[in-house]
């Protein structure tokens, strides 16, 4: 059984401001004042640390969607929309983590570990793992399922990631990772806060070619009415059952083949219908996609009311981008001649996501995202408030 614990947070009477600013105070459920919390915007450069009455204040550039982060080694991490609280007057609760009960079915192991760190540094790092690090990488926990191929990792400490390329150090507060390899599918949350730890013209490019093309500059140009003029060119997709693959029927078959196999004392001869269905299992996705119309007008997803920009399909979108890196010639940044045509796929499966100037969007884990934009790992992820250039 999973004990949840609720973390409190009392508005207070705020005299009205102008100013975008989020200002209070952090204690524990005693009420006693809790010193150095890091408080910042998720994904962005924007924060502070409680002072050593719990006191904070933290002023923000411009209109911001996303969440403020109250985060401390030892206590349940708080997070709360920013416009929630925006020119308010805080006092947060945090609980000490020991007040959490867990119980663990299948246990964090130090042969999963060692199984499955790989695996895992490239799908949620990327593949240059000399150059963007985890510094307290042991600290991760892995657990493994063998029955279900599941795959899971907790972090009880806050990761410390330097990207040398992107000329920054990422506190990561990684809030769940899963993997599951029936489906291939993986999914993982969690908060950042970014610190930069260099700006030579190097990381300059580096951070640009990161930033064209990606999911940041694609909402970024949904905002700003810009997709066109950007050189987006999105189209509309649907699912359509491959019959190439498994049926249900079938898949169960094989289920129980395996698990006869698992269980029999003696080698068994696989039969060539089994060995058929294995094939296609492993060969075929459960769909095809089709594209049903080329380069819909943004209108067809992107609703604007008043000052709010929402995002929503029923189906699925294709977003094909000509990329043209950027190379350092001398001191100018100049764009190539060859384009590489990059193709991502979002399912926002009927969900309503608000799109803020920075590219951010309201609950980003509920969207998904297949080809090139899932390539955008911890190797190329920028803060929120990066700005080209930068």
């Amino acid at each position: 059984m999973k004990k949840t614990v609720l973390l409190f947070l009392f508005l207070l009477p705020f005299s009205f401001s102008i100013a975008q600013m989020i200002q209070g105070t952090v204690v524990n459920d005693a009420e006693q004042k809790i010193p150095n919390v890091s408080i910042y915007i998720d994904g962005t450069k924007i924060g502070t640390t409680s002072k050593e009455d719990g006191s904070f204040s933290l002023n923000l550039p411009s209109k911001n969607i996303g969440n403020i982060i109250f985060q401390k080694e030892d206590y349940e991490t708080f997070a709360t929309p920013v416009s929630e609280v925006l020119n308010k007057k805080l006092k947060v609760f945090l609980l000490k983590t020991n007040t959490i009960e867990e119980v663990t079915i299948i246990p964090f192991t130090e042969e999963a570990y060692k199984n499955h760190i790989r695996y895992f540094l490239n799908t949620f790092i990327g593949s240059d793992q000399e150059n963007v690090k985890i510094k307290n990488q042991r600290s991760l926990k892995f657990a493994y399922d063998k029955k279900n191929k599941i795959l899971k990792v907790k972090a009880p400490k806050t990761l410390i990631i330097e990207n040398k390329n992107l000329g920054y150090e990422i506190e990561y507060n990684l809030i769940s990772f899963s993997a599951d390899f029936n489906s291939n599918m993986v999914n993982y949350t969690g908060t950042s806060f970014f610190k930069e730890t260099k700006n030579s013209n190097k990381v300059k490019l580096n951070r640009m070619n990161a930033y064209d093309g990606s999911m940041l500059h694609f909402f970024r140009s949904i905002y700003n009415n810009t997709i066109s003029e950007d050189k987006f060119i999105v189209n509309h997709v649907v699912q359509i059952p491959n019959p190439k693959y498994p049926t249900s029927e079938e898949l169960n078959i094989l289920k129980n083949f395996k698990e006869m196999a698992r269980t029999s004392k003696t080698l068994l001869k696989i039969p060539e219908e089994i060995s058929d269905i294995s094939h296609r299992k492993n060969s075929q996705k459960p769909y095809a996609l089709a594209i049903t119309k080329t380069m819909i007008p943004d209108s067809d997803y992107v609703k604007r009311d008043g000052k709010n920009v929402l995002f929503s399909f029923k189906d699925m979108l294709q977003v094909n981008y000509s990329k043209y890196y950027y190379e350092l010639k001398g001191k100018q940044f100049i764009k190539t001649t060859i384009p590489v045509v990059i193709s991502s796929y979002l399912h926002p499966e009927g969900e309503t996501f608000e799109v803020s100037k920075d590219g951010n969007i309201s609950t980003p884990d509920l969207l998904i995202a297949e080809g090139d934009f899932t390539k955008n790992k911890i190797e190329n992820m920028l803060p929120l408030d990066y700005q080209l250039g930068d």
